[in-house]
């Protein structure tokens, strides 16, 4: 666990049991949530939102602000596991 603090406010960063990473790693996710800066303070309670880092991948994150501002790591998606759709929209013609 963390605590930070960005734009006057106090924030704790956990990480989900089921989240396996090593310290360098943790210490890379919060250096990153440090470059959001004032963004992090736009997100409600009960939100998520995902970071994208070269070295770890996808990270998911959970916002608490009720009873103190929490973002819980609550899950990690190395970017091997990542899976994209190819584009296949098409323009809609009117009759």
């Amino acid at each position: 666990m963390f605590r930070f603090s960005i734009e006057g406010e106090e924030w704790i960063l956990r990480f989900s049991p089921t989240v396996a990473i090593e310290d360098a790693e943790k210490q890379v996710i919060m250096m990153s949530l440090l470059h959001i800066g004032e963004e992090l303070g736009k997100f409600s309670h009960g939100t998520a939102f995902i970071m994208f880092t070269k070295i770890i991948g996808a990270i998911v994150f959970d916002v608490e602000r009720i009873p103190s501002l929490i973002l819980t790591v609550s899950n990690i998606i190395p970017e091997e596991n990542w899976y994209t759709e190819p584009s296949s929209i098409k323009p809609f013609n009117k009759i």
